[in-house]
């Protein structure tokens, strides 16, 4: 039987057509998943961005609503006691005398502030609001996890000894003493004999600046402390770019605020040595709206920000708050929120409260 040879197998390729098609359709699709990945990218970054922003922005509210909470502290000692100063204070002063004098006035402020508006304060930018606290630390000297008492820094101490040396004297200058040297606080606790806590004296300025390290351009919330003879700045806050606050002034002596007013140095037409006087304005401040504006650290592609963001009102001589005050548009690439909160100054309103 004979058998037939099988046929030759041919070999087939892809024709240049063919292959010029799978070629496309790759490149269709490796762009699309390019594009797909460079919009995840985009989006990520942006995430992030606002992640950020409303970080610092929460942040920086809790750091200024902290210290104001506890602003007028002065353990067992009264500060009402002493008396007001004759004139507003300088909050950059360092030296002991003017720190007695103006222990008095638990915050102080300036509205709108200038470049110039406070000496010990660099790189200020202008147009924002400038808070003061003065309060005693909250921890005792020595004790764990307190910051130490640097050399020739302001301390505070106040006695519980009822002797006719100390609270018996009817001496209110006796009753407490603030000194940049130990060895003058000699005050007592209520056996007479025992040597009274010593606490670290706090004034702390916070302020907002044209940038966080010079020429960067990022606004940033600094808060300057005073430590031995002189204050020290240190940047808090990256992305702060405004800080606006109302304060509440306790007319009627209950603990709670009737009027919030920007400038309690301007209500009521105030004047140092006047009725009444800025000092008793500041003095009875008990509450503070605070207002931050916190913006992006680098802008969104395709951005520019046309909104105009209300940040509490303006100073009244009259009623305390005018018209909204009103920032932006800033019509550039970075993306703003506005935070705000009530802080009640718990150490001045207690001590007002009606029983």
């Amino acid at each position: 039987m004979n058998l037939l040879p099988h046929p030759p197998v041919r070999q087939r390729g892809m024709t240049l057509v063919e292959l010029m098609v799978a070629i496309a359709l790759g490149m269709l699709i490796v762009a699309a998943m390019a594009i797909l990945f460079a919009n995840n990218s985009r989006g990520l970054a942006e995430t992030e961005r606002s992640g950020q922003k409303i970080e610092n922005g929460r942040y920086a509210l809790e750091l200024l609503a902290g210290d104001l909470h506890h602003a007028g502290y002065f353990s067992v000692f009264d500060p009402r006691q002493v008396p007001l100063p004759a004139a507003m204070p300088d909050a950059c002063a360092t030296d002991a005398a003017s720190l007695k004098a103006a222990l008095a006035l638990h915050v102080q402020g300036v509205d709108e502030a200038t470049t110039t508006s406070l000496a010990c304060l660099p790189d200020i930018k202008p147009g924002t609001d400038i808070i003061v606290t003065r309060r005693a630390s909250t921890c005792v000297n020595g004790s764990a996890g307190c910051t130490a008492l640097g050399a020739n820094a302001p301390a505070f101490q106040a006695s519980s000894c009822s002797g006719v040396a100390e609270l018996g004297s009817g001496d209110v200058s006796k009753y407490f003493k603030l000194d940049t040297s130990t060895a003058n606080l000699t005050l007592t606790r209520r056996d007479c004999a025992t040597v009274a806590e010593i606490r670290r004296y706090l004034v702390r300025i916070y302020y907002v600046a044209n940038n966080d390290v010079a020429g960067d351009g990022i606004p940033t919330l600094k808060r300057a402390e005073l430590g031995a003879g002189a204050f020290s700045t240190t940047s808090l806050v990256q992305g702060v770019e405004q800080l606006q606050v109302e304060w509440g002034m306790d007319t009627t002596g209950d603990g709670n605020a009737d009027v919030y007013g920007a400038s309690p140095g301007t209500y009521l037409g105030c004047s140092p040595g006047g009725s009444p006087s800025c000092q008793d304005q500041w003095s009875s401040v008990v509450s503070a709206k605070v207002h931050v504006l916190a913006r992006n650290l680098t802008p969104t592609p395709g951005h520019a920000d046309k909104k105009v963001y209300v940040l509490g009102r303006v100073a009244d001589a009259a009623t305390g708050a005018g018209d909204p005050r009103q920032v932006g548009p800033f019509n550039d690439g970075f993306k703003r929120t506005v935070f705000q909160e009530v802080v009640r100054l718990q150490n001045p309103s207690g001590r007002r409260l009606t029983p």
